[in-house]
């Protein structure tokens, strides 16, 4: 990873704009990730969203997401 700083992106929840920072490598696997199962980028987010606890962050949650389904895929 290059180790820049988080870039700042909105998203769509469920009709409501929030603004998720991320590396810019966790944005571009989130994509991938969206992209290869066909959904788009809002969907995917509400539904980490929404399955999160209260002590886990958006951010925080999608980063956890990403890492999951890429060390599955490297199983």
């Amino acid at each position: 990873m290059s180790g820049g700083r988080p870039e700042k992106h909105s998203l769509t929840l469920r009709g409501h704009r929030t603004s998720v920072s991320l590396e810019a490598e966790f944005w571009r696997a989130f994509r991938a990730i969206a992209a290869a199962e066909g959904r788009g980028l809002n969907d995917l987010a509400a539904e980490i969203d929404a399955a999160r606890g209260p002590e886990r962050g958006l951010a925080s949650a999608i980063r956890v997401f990403v890492l999951d389904r890429l060390s599955a895929t490297a199983d």
